[in-house]
């Protein structure tokens, strides 16, 4: 490994601990039906383990310097796709046409400086996962699981927690990696709803909560301004809210409530 030159700028941290890895995999879930879109596989520390338990995988790398160790490493195996290319700009959603599978996960230890991108894109895209399980920047996991009432609860988290059941399953050092990064970081599981409520028009819906939390430390009366206030004040009484609450002590299904009435 320490031949390798690692690459800052793909945010290379490779997982060096073996029981970490199998945790990892283990909460994944991974059966005979699944297929697994990793992204960023570097070494393969999570790549075999995988595709022990997968029908089959699809593996999106960007660094194609990894090339010849990784189909080294994998080449006891037949039930994968090594794709050597920016999962941001790839059409996943026509590329998962080739395959026949029961259920979908995506399981990937993803560079911190994309996580976000990546995690839009998926949603955007609509390649809508059944579960995923990602190794994140701690603090991205503690807003990406947040609750309503919390500091960490962002637009992001109302964004996201429309799509999926996030739940954080554990904390990992950073003396767990290397080279060793300079924060810890968590695995989470996000897991699809199955019950998402209806929304007439998912742009409006997002544009409201975005600007709901533009300016953390105002109210919603502040953030709102050019929205129908008398509107949104009765839809947040009835939840035992006001104008002068701020956007973190909004839930999800209210702010569902407020973009399918103005």
């Amino acid at each position: 490994m320490n031949e390798f030159k690692f690459k800052k700028k793909y945010g290379q941290n490779f997982i060096k601990d073996e029981n970490l890895i199998n945790k990892i995999v283990d909460s994944a879930e991974i059966s005979k039906d699944s297929l697994v879109i990793e992204i960023g596989p570097g070494m393969g520390a999570l790549t075999t383990k995988i595709l022990n338990k997968c029908k089959q995988a699809i593996i999106y790398e960007i660094d194609v310097e990894l090339k010849d160790y990784l189909e080294y490493k994998l080449n006891k195996y037949n039930n994968y796709k090594l794709i050597f290319e920016d999962f941001l700009g790839a059409n996943v959603k026509n590329k998962l046409k080739e395959f026949d599978y029961k259920e979908l996960l995506i399981v990937a230890n993803l560079p911190y400086y994309i996580t976000t991108p990546i995690i839009k894109k998926i949603i955007e895209d609509e390649i809508l996962a059944d579960k995923i399980v990602i190794m994140i920047q701690k603090e991205v996991a503690d807003r990406f699981s947040a609750k309503v009432n919390t500091k960490d609860y962002s637009s992001l988290t109302v964004f996201l927690n429309y799509y999926y059941d996030i739940k954080k399953l554990f904390n990992v050092s950073k003396n767990m990696f290397y080279p060793k990064p300079e924060v810890d970081s968590s695995v989470i599981l996000m897991s699809k709803r199955k019950d998402k409520e209806f929304i007439k028009d998912i742009n409006k819906f997002n544009e409201i909560v975005r600007d709901s939390f533009k300016y953390k430390r105002k109210n919603l009366r502040n953030n709102l301004q050019g929205y129908d206030l008398v509107k949104i004040d009765e839809i947040l009484n009835k939840y035992n809210l006001s104008l002068t609450s701020r956007a973190e002590n909004v839930p999800l299904h209210v702010f569902i409530e407020i973009a399918n009435n103005i």
